[in-house]
């Protein structure tokens, strides 16, 4: 499942604005975010549509698409196994308790440059 989708957008409050109003007749609701930095969306089951805005500064990728996983090991295999594919690293498993307590996660850029998660926010087992 999708747990969240975040894009580079050239202009996050005429962003913000646009989706506040295009997806209120979906129920979708603004989520959280950070001034000028970026918005989330909350689109159901727990998944996120998420807006950035970088400034001066390139962001990382233009897209990125985290995969909610149902274990760390599946984090772990993923990880292994999209490096394996040709993807490189950016981020190996492990928690990154800035986002949560219970985050697990690793990043890989795909052919394309764009970074790719696998993540579960639960605590170990």
């Amino acid at each position: 499942m999708i747990d969240h989708i975040t894009i580079e957008v050239s202009d996050l409050q005429i962003s913000k604005s646009f989706y506040e109003r295009a997806f209120e007749p979906l129920g979708y609701r603004l989520s959280f975010g950070k001034e000028g930095v970026f918005w989330a969306f909350d689109v159901g089951d727990g998944s996120l549509f998420e807006i950035q805005h970088t400034g001066s500064k390139p962001p990382l990728t233009h897209l990125h698409v985290a995969f909610r996983v149902q274990s760390r090991t599946e984090v772990d295999s993923f990880y292994h196994a999209a490096l394996q594919a040709g993807a490189k690293d950016n981020g190996a498993p492990g928690l990154r308790t800035e986002y949560a307590a219970n985050y697990y996660a690793c990043f890989v850029l795909d052919p394309d440059g764009y970074n790719i998660e696998a993540m579960i926010n639960k605590p170990a087992t």
